[in-house]
């Protein structure tokens, strides 16, 4: 699937509802360091297809993206959240290199997995 753009107007069915670990990059154009990771991100984007989403949200973009990223706490750029069935299940700030992003990657898979099994659905405690 590639690496796809984010926004309040689709953020719930991309990231709320997916049923599958999803990395949201938060960035902005004015942001060097994000202009160094962006490439990184999207090429090792290619090599986890299907096992995980990859979106992008360019916080200066407008004022939703921006309280979108306010409100999930994200105090600089470039920043990464790890959402679990839209639940943040992690978060790394700053440049890595492509090894680095790798290695986060793999373990964020391992924390999804762990997610899944954990969570309970709590319909079957309701009387």
């Amino acid at each position: 699937m590639g690496v796809f753009e984010v926004d309040i107007s689709n953020w719930e069915k991309e990231v709320s509802q997916s049923d599958i670990l999803t990395v949201v990059y938060f960035w902005h154009e004015r942001c060097p360091w994000c202009m160094r990771l962006s490439p990184i991100f999207d090429s090792v984007a290619e090599g986890y297809s299907g096992k995980i989403r990859f979106a992008k949200l360019n916080i200066l973009e407008n004022q939703a993206n921006q309280e979108t990223a306010t409100n999930l706490g994200v105090m600089s750029t470039p920043t990464m959240m790890f959402f679990c069935s839209g639940r943040a299940v992690g978060q790394v700030v700053g440049f890595m290199s492509e090894d680095d992003l790798r290695k986060t990657l793999d373990e964020m898979l391992g924390r999804y997995r762990t997610c899944l099994k954990q969570s309970t659905d709590l319909r079957s405690y309701i009387v």
